[in-house]
This record gives C-alpha cells, sequence and structure tokens, in this order.
C-alpha cells in the first residue's frame, strides 16, 4: 500500500479519483452508490447496539445513582444516537423510494451528506457516552480529559486526515 492511489487492486487505476476507464457514467454512479450502502453496512451495526444500549439505560438499577451531569450528557449522547440512526439509515430508505426515478447521481449527493451527517453525530455519542462511563469510573476530572481525547481521535482520525488529503491533494481528478 506505498501509494494507494495508484491502484484499487484491480488494475483499474485509483477508484476514488472518479471514473474508471473502463466505465460509463451510469456504471461510475451505480458503483459508487454500491461503495455507500456497504460502508454503511460497516457503520450501522455499531449506531445501532449503542442505541439499544442508550435504550435500556433509564431501566437500570444504578440510573437513579446519576448525577444531574451524568443525566444531562448521557440524553445528549442517546439524541446525538438516535440522530445518528436516522441519518445513517436515510440512505436506504431514500434509495427504495426514490428506485428508478432516474436520479441516482442526485440521491448518491444527498446520502453521502447524511452519512457524514450521521458518522458526526456518532462521533458526538461516543465522546459523550465515554465521558459518562468515565465520570463514573473515575470522576468529572478524568472524563473531560478521556472524553476530550477520545473526541479528538474521532474528529482526527475520521474527518481531519481524509480533509487534510483532500487539501493537500487539490481538486478532485477525474
Amino acid at each position: 500500500m506505498a501509494n494507494d492511489r495508484s491502484s484499487n487492486g484491480s488494475g483499474q487505476g485509483n477508484v476514488d479519483a472518479g471514473q474508471r476507464s473502463d466505465e460509463d457514467e451510469k456504471e461510475r454512479v451505480d458503483r459508487e452508490l454500491i461503495e455507500l450502502l456497504n460502508e454503511l453496512r460497516v457503520v450501522l451495526p455499531g449506531v445501532q447496539v449503542l442505541f439499544a444500549f442508550l435504550l435500556t439505560v433509564p431501566f437500570s438499577n444504578g440510573y437513579s445513582r446519576m448525577t444531574d451531569l451524568q443525566r444531562d450528557v448521557y440524553f445528549v449522547t442517546f439524541l446525538a444516537t438516535t440522530i445518528a440512526t436516522v441519518l445513517l439509515i436515510a440512505p436506504s430508505t431514500y434509495h427504495r423510494i426514490m428506485f428508478r426515478w432516474g436520479d441516482k447521481e442526485r440521491m448518491l449527493f444527498t446520502a453521502n451528506r447524511m452519512t457524514i451527517a450521521g458518522t458526526a453525530l456518532l462521533a458526538v455519542a461516543m465522546a459523550s457516552a465515554v465521558f459518562v462511563i468515565t465520570d463514573v469510573l473515575f470522576g468529572e476530572g478524568v472524563a473531560a480529559l478521556v472524553s476530550a481525547l477520545a473526541g479528538l481521535a474521532l474528529a482526527g482520525v475520521w474527518y481531519a486526515l481524509p480533509l487534510v488529503r483532500r487539501a493537500r491533494e487539490g481538486p478532485r481528478r477525474g
């Protein structure tokens, strides 16, 4: 993987640079939509497990012992996870509703925006969940530090890394 721009493993050149030399515009959009839906298959189980766990918290024995701050941050976590779930499931529903309307590229761009927003809210939910758990275990000071580090790691790996690469490599090719 010395140069991930040189090949996609199939000898077709850089898939991320846009259109392959052997595909027309419709094939490119179809491929990009399949790639997006496959990426969502990776993200969705995690957000669904987090959401399911959060649904059980208020009914657990320890919930009554939570501080006001823990409850407030829990609620932020719950809301962020709820909206992330909505946004990450939406592209599949959107695709089904717009099936055979012939505007797949517009649908792809809309689904891409929903996915980015959904993962941003998932990052907020994860950092918030880290805060609540760390606060229970070690106190507010450690919780603030650890959740801030988790938030920075999520923002760095999920967003800063690809955005820096885009900025460094210039305008989209292909």
